[in-house]
């Protein structure tokens, strides 16, 4: 006699309540949706209490950040730059452009500007990032017929840094989606929380804690920690923390430092190299805008301290700036040849605390009316 195999399909396995059915429990049969029983729980009071839950989780957050000194602020996102970027495609093509890194992000008072000409301009300026990947975009774009403020910091400028490079990217491949994300952003999370912003996400805080072990032969390096808050319009300025707090200032005086060190043979010949090639660069774009009837001009803005001698040891004025403006027979402006642009409070070496701001407008501003009024000239529309 033939004994069933405990296998075999002609008997269909007992089911067991609670156990998702399989297509082994239906022997020649479709495998239908799969079915699992529900126990019976106090599912109100569940989700009240993870409600209260989550409430006094983001709470507690909210209220150690609001206590560490953050406020409500807009985040100067990809989407925000996006924003503004946008605006020269959309009917003000002819408006002046502020671009370059962070330090004509912090330093340049979009409010004094428009009170000395009557024209708001576009702030551009990206952190860390080259003022090229911004005049190449431009030179781009048939929309744009304005005139363009570039600024520079040596070591972002000459070595072609990009750290926010892929903003240009983003821009250009931006969809409907995140453009209705970024203005829920403006109007709802970056009005309610202090602690939205990247510096403070909890994974970024938990990646700086000191109980990580060392790797060897990896040298450890600090990033950049929050140094800024923007206006929606990108009206950005210092954050006050980095003015009044003695002991966040020197840490982020020491994240700077960081980049201090004396260049080795090595580096020197590879600084050498990258200088020709954004020289090269800025030659090639600036032409290219000049062609089209807009006027680009340099800036230098101040920095201090550690930072400012490092600047003068490996990016001497004669081999860098000189040469940018001989090279690209473009009007500068160096903030060591004007005496009103000198004595700036620079609490952390590189950018100017809040209340400079309007200061060093104004002598930017009185600075290109003395030696360079064709530039404040109406556009040339082609």
């Amino acid at each position: 006699m033939a004994v069933p195999s405990s296998t075999s399909s002609s008997e269909p396995a007992r089911h067991i309540p609670g156990l998702r059915l399989t297509a082994a429990d239906r022997p020649g049969i479709a495998q239908p949706v799969p079915e699992r029983d529900i126990p019976v729980q106090p599912w109100g009071l569940i989700a009240a209490v993870a409600l209260v839950l989550l409430v006094v989780l983001v709470g507690g957050w909210e209220w150690h950040w609001r206590a560490f000194g953050s406020e409500p602020t807009t985040e100067n996102s990809n989407g925000l730059w996006a924003r503004e970027r946008r605006r020269l495609d959309e009917g003000e093509g002819g408006r002046t452009v502020i671009a370059g890194d962070s330090r004509m992000l912090f330093d340049v008072d979009l409010d004094t500007w428009q009170r000395l000409s009557g024209e708001r301009p576009i702030q551009l300026a990206i952190e860390g990032t080259s003022v090229l990947f911004t005049l190449e975009d431009l030179a781009d774009d048939p929309q744009f017929h304005g005139r363009i403020v570039a600024g520079l910091a040596p070591q972002v400028f000459f070595y072609g840094f990009g750290f926010r490079a892929d903003v240009v990217r983003y821009f250009h491949k931006e969809t409907p989606a995140q453009r209705v994300g970024q203005w829920l952003a403006m109007n709802t999370i970056d009005r309610l929380f202090g602690f939205y912003d990247t510096d403070f996400a909890l994974g970024t805080v938990l990646e700086r804690q000191d109980w990580w072990p060392a790797r060897t032969g990896v040298p450890t390096y600090k990033d950049v920690r929050k140094l800024s808050v923007s206006a929606p319009d990108r009206n950005t300025e210092m954050w006050r923390k980095v003015v009044v707090d003695e002991a966040y200032r020197t840490l982020a005086q020491s994240i700077w430092a960081q980049r201090f060190g004396p260049l080795d043979a090595e580096g020197k010949a590879h600084l050498e190299q990258s200088t020709a090639k954004q020289l090269d660069r800025a030659v090639a774009v600036v032409a290219k805008l000049r062609a089209r009837g807009i006027p680009v001009l340099f800036v230098r803005p101040p920095s201090a301290g550690g930072y400012a001698e490092h600047e003068r040891r490996d990016f001497p004025r004669e081999s860098t700036w000189d040469v940018l403006l001989a090279k690209t027979a473009a009007p500068g402006i160096h903030y060591e040849d004007y005496p009103d642009m000198q004595g700036y409070a620079i609490p952390e070496w590189s950018h100017l605390a809040p209340f400079e701001k309007p200061r060093f407008t104004t002598a930017l501003y009185a600075a290109i009316v003395r030696r360079y009024p064709e530039f404040l000239a109406p556009a040339h529309i082609p």
